[in-house]
């Protein structure tokens, strides 16, 4: 049967985001010629692949036979293709992150430096991301891979998205040093309670940790300023806003220097992890997996 390989490419883009419309967006091609092909390719094929609907397309039991069968070849010819290029790749590549903030103080910095020193004509893109919306980003194939700051606590991740453990770290409260006079002993909630409390958004993962690590002990306190980044809550602390929890690696510094001291508490929270995610369905370009190496070096050395 003599078929047009270039329909089941498109084929696999229908099928993949079930619409004509954003199949011809990522082939730049058009809708018109999109459903001209899959009528071809349904004539030659001699079955229907599609049911069209205004609200987009859904496969047929033919269609999902043959998706299945295309998605295969479709994945093992980009994994040859990134083979083959693996060279001009790591001269020339990009690498898209999502990463929480804590995330990337804890184990992306470190290693970005040692990675661009390695190939420094890899372009980097950074895209802020808690767990949620990093799984989203990856469904939409929006970054390469994720890094995000967990709970002690196991979290169940669904295939065919992966997490693999990085590193345990663990984050201190601290205060501007207008506050030392919190320093000389461990204290209680109950003791810091007159003081405004800054923490990460709502929406944040370490918002809904905080939340329940105080509420076990008997405490539900109201943040009176919510930052959207951990940089920005140290600026604030620094400038006698308030007090928060950071991490220790980014407190490091300011503390350090007395710019912010430690406050010491009676029950210090649970160590929280970074973790990597990646859909395992995708394989990642030769500059994503030079990298993820390099943070899989980190999970066995330290």
């Amino acid at each position: 049967m003599e078929i047009n390989y270039d329909y089941y490419r498109i084929f696999y883009y229908v099928a993949k985001y079930k619409s004509f419309t954003q199949a011809a967006h990522v082939l730049l091609n058009n809708q018109p010629n999109i459903t001209r092909s899959m009528n071809n390719l349904e004539n030659q094929l001699g079955c229907q692949l599609f049911v069209r609907s205004n609200r987009g397309v859904e496969l047929t039991p033919e269609g999902e036979r043959l998706f299945s069968h295309v998605s295969i070849a479709y994945r093992h010819l980009q994994a040859a293709e990134m083979e083959l290029g693996q060279n001009r790749e790591l001269q020339s590549g990009s690498v898209s992150v999502g990463v929480s903030s804590s995330a990337f103080h804890e184990v992306l910095l470190p290693k970005l430096i040692k990675f661009h020193s390695l190939f420094p004509g890899i372009r980097l893109r950074l895209v802020s991301a808690d767990k949620t919306q990093a799984v989203l980003l990856l469904k939409k194939e929006r970054i390469d891979f994720a890094l995000s700051a967990l709970s002690e606590e196991p979290e169940k991740t669904e295939s065919p998205f992966r997490e693999t453990p990085l590193k345990e770290f663990r984050e201190v409260l601290i205060g501007s040093r207008q506050c030392s006079f919190l320093a000389d002993r461990p204290r209680y909630p109950a003791e810091l309670s007159g003081f405004p409390l800054i923490t990460l958004g709502r929406s944040a993962e370490s918002f809904e940790f905080y939340r329940s690590f105080y509420q076990s002990l008997g405490f539900s306190p109201v943040p009176d300023i919510e930052a959207s980044s951990a940089e920005q809550m140290l600026s604030l602390i620094q400038n006698g806003l308030g007090i928060g929890f950071l991490s220790e690696r980014l407190a490091e510094t300011a503390l350090s220097s007395g710019c912010v001291v430690r406050i010491p508490l009676a029950k210090e929270p649970p160590a929280r992890r970074c973790s990597l995610i990646e859909d395992s369905s995708r394989p990642l370009s030769q500059p994503a997996a030079q990298l993820v190496n390099l943070l899989l070096e980190q999970e066995k050395t330290e």
